[in-house]
């Protein structure tokens, strides 16, 4: 994704594609935190650095599926990033394989709760 647009406006513009009606409601949240928070956090994180032309994002959600996971510290962003990717197209079996993954290089506990956003994420793909 090339930096032409704001970045606010580039970052809502993939907020929706990986879970459509979520830029909205993520906006809310950080603007009711503290006016033009949502430009700093969200133009960082989604227009600067996800949106880069790197990798494309189906491989970045994985990558940000595993991170999350490993961090154990992060349950509802973990939440969403299974849903996105799963919408980028990454398989059931390839989160079963992260989450298995998890297990080895953060610890059980950590996979234990990437298990539980994974269900989640397969029960609202219907994918169980």
């Amino acid at each position: 994704m090339s930096r032409t647009a704001e970045p606010l406006s580039q970052a809502m513009a993939l907020l929706q594609k990986l879970e459509p009606g979520a830029p909205a409601k993520v906006q809310a949240n950080l603007d009711a935190f503290s006016p033009g928070s949502a430009e700093l956090v969200l133009g960082y994180a989604f227009a600067d650095i996800l949106g880069r032309d790197g990798l494309d994002l189906r491989t970045r959600e994985m990558l940000t599926v595993a991170m999350l996971a490993a961090m154990g510290t992060a349950q509802s962003q973990l939440d969403f990033h299974m849903r996105a990717a799963m919408k980028t197209g990454v398989t059931r079996e390839e989160i079963v394989e992260i989450v298995l993954q998890v297990s080895v290089y953060a610890g059980v506990p950590a996979c234990m709760n990437a298990i539980t956003s994974a269900k989640k994420a397969f029960q609202a793909a219907g994918a169980n």
